[in-house]
């Protein structure tokens, strides 16, 4: 049987952290949680679940998460972020893992649930996350805020049975904030690679983007919330690819 760090990076999340500690009880032997000095009751919450509770200043996604996974006791990290929990069949089939461990890493499918609706289309179901391996077999990467974590070569995942339920946000209001700001951080990290955009990206990447995930991935199955959903994407990519080309813009000012 390995031993398994639950480990999740957090700030201010008062409002769901609760949830993801209770379901990480019975499948890992230690909870660690970084946070990056949270002003609500997120450490109140966390001291009552018995965690080791860490604070660390910010300095990205996958910064933060690479940090974070070196601070847990064990090589073997599941990876949550606050506003994420098992389901009871995702449970299970870790501590099936957990006592007959077999490969480098493993991979689950997440359930969205926007504003109180789980969403089964839309390009978002099935998302499937790598959160389940052995720390020495890779690290995170991808683009800030999208991390993911990347296996090394010749490291393959397996797909265990069960969802990770993300509950991604309360409020169409919530969900707009959250793509302005995600939508900054994105472009900032782009810029910082030396990626332009262009009127053309601005015009086809949104339309694109809605009609993949409203028709070709049957967002109009998800009804209502489905169409907004779809909107709000494209919408993301629509300011994303603005913003970048505006900060290419600036430096070609100066």
């Amino acid at each position: 049987m390995v031993k398994i760090s639950a480990v999740i990076i957090s700030y201010n999340e008062e409002k769901y952290i609760g949830r993801c500690l209770n379901s990480l009880q019975q499948v890992a032997d230690e909870i660690v949680v970084v946070d990056s000095y949270s002003q609500d009751q997120t450490r109140e919450i966390c001291k009552g679940h018995n965690v080791r509770f860490i604070e660390h200043e910010f300095e990205g996604y996958r910064q933060q998460k690479n940090w974070a996974m070196f601070q847990a006791s064990n090589e073997i990290i599941l990876s949550l972020d606050a506003d994420e929990c098992l389901s009871e069949e995702l449970k299970n089939s870790i501590l099936s893992v957990k006592n007959n461990w077999e490969t480098d890493a493993y991979s689950f499918n997440r359930l969205n649930n926007y504003y109180g609706k789980w969403i089964k289309h839309s390009g978002v179901y099935p998302d499937r996350k790598l959160r389940l391996f052995d720390r020495r077999k890779g690290k995170w990467g991808g683009v800030n805020p999208h991390d993911r974590f990347m296996l090394n070569t010749g490291s393959k995942p397996e797909l265990l049975a069960g969802d990770l339920f993300h509950y991604v946000q309360d409020s169409i209001d919530d969900h707009i904030d959250k793509i302005r700001m995600f939508s900054m951080i994105n472009a900032g990290e782009y810029y910082k690679m030396g990626k332009n955009s262009s009127f053309l990206k601005i015009l086809v990447h949104p339309s694109w983007r809605f009609f993949k995930s409203y028709f070709l991935n049957m967002g109009f199955l998800d009804g209502y919330y489905g169409f907004v959903i779809c909107s709000l994407n494209a919408y993301s990519s629509f300011l994303k690819h603005v913003k970048i080309r505006k900060l290419n813009m600036k430096r070609k000012d100066k």
